[in-house]
């Protein structure tokens, strides 16, 4: 079961690089302020509810109409295009990388990602469980609801229009979650991912595995 999913070819991956590079681009057209350099450690949200913004990397003006732009995560700057500074970009412009040191729950889940069956977000949208499955997962609790191909498990809402989504893929049951209700989720994000019966050993395996190796 470990060859299927080439196990140890993905524990090497996160041994020899334990970081995820989230690359930093501009919502919006602007002219662009730095307020970072290469090398600087930034810090995510804080706070019970994350309401203390994290470090101001940049300021984005348009029409004179400054807008801060503060990080999503903690870690290192990296790849920071400085010749941009003071000049109007268009949106979408990459500025900078953030190289995000993996916590142990973090290397899990990315690990997990490669076993579990992902269904994702078929567009940029807020989701909600729908009302069975929500009942259940309260009733039952996470990691107890078995799905199979055909419920209606998830409500799309776009537009001010509820759309409902039937699950595709294997059965089994809903390992994890991935969304928040009513968080907008971007299109091709997972929803949530599934585990089939015949993998909770090698779930529990993995996780054990990653532990006891990462502090």
């Amino acid at each position: 079961m470990y060859d299927d999913i080439n196990f140890n070819e993905i524990i090497n991956k996160y041994r020899s690089d334990p970081y995820d590079y989230l690359e930093v681009v501009t919502p919006h057209t602007g002219r662009i302020t730095f307020k970072v350099s290469e090398g600087e450690t930034v810090e995510g949200p804080s706070g019970k509810w994350n309401h203390h913004p994290g470090t101001l990397l940049y300021v984005l003006n348009r029409e004179n109409n400054p807008k801060p732009m503060n990080s999503q995560t903690n870690g290192v700057v990296t790849c920071l295009r400085k010749e941009l500074e003071g000049h109007f970009v268009e949106a979408g412009e990459k500025l900078m990388t953030i190289k995000h040191p993996l916590k142990k729950k973090e290397i899990i889940e990315g690990i997990l990602q490669n076993v579990l069956y992902l269904f994702r977000a078929p567009e940029k949208a807020k989701y909600f469980f729908a009302l069975d499955i929500q009942a259940r997962l309260e009733k039952q609790g996470e990691k107890a609801v078995f799905i199979k191909p055909g419920e209606e498990i998830i409500i799309m809402s776009l537009m001010k229009r509820d759309t409902p989504l039937y699950y595709t893929g294997e059965e089994g049951i809903i390992h994890s979650v991935y969304f928040k209700p009513g968080v907008s989720i971007n299109q091709g994000e997972p929803l949530i991912g599934v585990c089939a019966k015949d993998k909770l050993p090698l779930i529990q395996k993995i996780i054990t595995h990653v532990k006891a190796e990462w502090s």
